[in-house]
């Protein structure tokens, strides 16, 4: 079996194909050019350096290219570097084909479209049931292949729609606790909090932020998709059930600074607010601690305040325990 990149460990020489998931030209103190890439497979991605990159060298070595890899897994701040000694392009007859190499969401596509047709059918909302069959159907292809993200969390082929089900999974649960929360607003808001992003970022290959997701933003551009729908669909914009999903959508980041035009001001503007939180950050956590020892400390995650977190032994422990219970 080929050893993908975190089979191998820290101070091991690693030669392998792998992807460049980004490239970018950069500067050293001394005004010398060099290039900062990411490498990724379906095991994760590094980062490394190649410096003294020639103006050839950075025409040659662009997000998306499938490259033969020489060189050494290292460690820097805390965080997994690989230090290149050699780097060449695959040729026609070796792997390289970029979607080799491009991590997938850990269920099925199938799977994720029966869940989200249970949802669709507990938004008993006539407004917001059409609506979000609307938008989903336009989108539909790009939403089950979009990463939910460039980086951070849930960034690989059908991120978005793992990340949307698992918070539509946490919202089950907590709707049984409170019970006043509005089941069909919560769940169109969840479903299509965050469907701009298949306009927002390129694709799951070298995934990059297109001119409108630079310019616009997720949270506008499917906030728009809302007003078009409602449109095309005769619903009155200025009813009370098209403007409480808008907010939710506006809303989902919480804070200004995160980039919502408005704060929650409603209980499930509030709850689909954390529940997103929750989610990116578990997963963000548990990419991390797949690559990491039971008793050691994980690499430094920049996105959750540069913390490291501990993969715990007990859970090698419990994962006995559970399997020795089941009938």
């Amino acid at each position: 079996m080929m050893k993908k990149l975190y089979d191998y460990q820290k101070d091991e020489n690693v030669n392998l194909f792998l992807l460049i998931k980004s490239a970018e030209e950069k500067k050293t103190r001394n005004n010398k050019p060099y290039l900062a890439l990411t490498f990724q497979d379906t095991s994760g991605e590094i980062s490394a350096n190649f410096w003294d990159a020639k103006p050839k060298d950075i025409e040659t070595f662009k997000a998306g290219y499938v490259v033969k890899v020489d060189g050494k897994r290292e460690e820097y701040n805390g965080n997994p570097q690989l230090r290149l000694n050699a780097i060449r392009l695959a040729k026609e007859d070796e792997p390289s084909n970029p979607e080799l190499y491009v991590e997938r969401a850990p269920i099925h596509k199938d799977k994720m479209i029966e869940e989200f047709n249970k949802a669709m059918f507990d938004i008993t909302n006539a407004n917001l049931n059409r609506i979000v069959r609307h938008v989903m159907k336009k989108f539909q292809r790009e939403f089950f292949q979009s990463p939910a993200a460039m980086k951070n969390h849930h960034a690989f082929l059908g991120g978005l729609a793992y990340h949307t089900v698992c918070m539509l999974r946490i919202a089950r649960s907590l709707i049984t606790v409170y019970e006043d929360l509005n089941t069909s607003l919560l769940f169109s808001g969840i479903i299509l909090h965050d469907v701009g992003k298949v306009i927002e970022l390129s694709g799951p290959t070298a995934t990059e932020y297109t001119l409108e997701g630079k310019l616009i933003g997720h949270i506008v551009l499917i906030s728009n998709e809302i007003s078009k729908a409602c449109q095309e669909l005769k619903i009155d914009e200025n009813h009370e059930d098209v403007l409480l999903l808008k907010h939710l959508i506006l809303a989902h980041h919480g804070e200004y600074e995160y980039g919502s035009p408005v704060r929650p001001q409603i209980p499930e503007a509030e709850i689909i607010h954390y529940i997103d939180q929750i989610d990116a950050k578990m997963n963000m956590m548990q990419a991390a601690l797949r690559k990491t020892e039971p008793g050691e400390f994980s690499e430094k995650i920049w996105a959750m305040g540069n913390r490291s977190f501990y993969k715990k032994t007990m859970d090698i422990k419990n994962n006995m325990i559970a399997s020795q219970s089941k009938p």
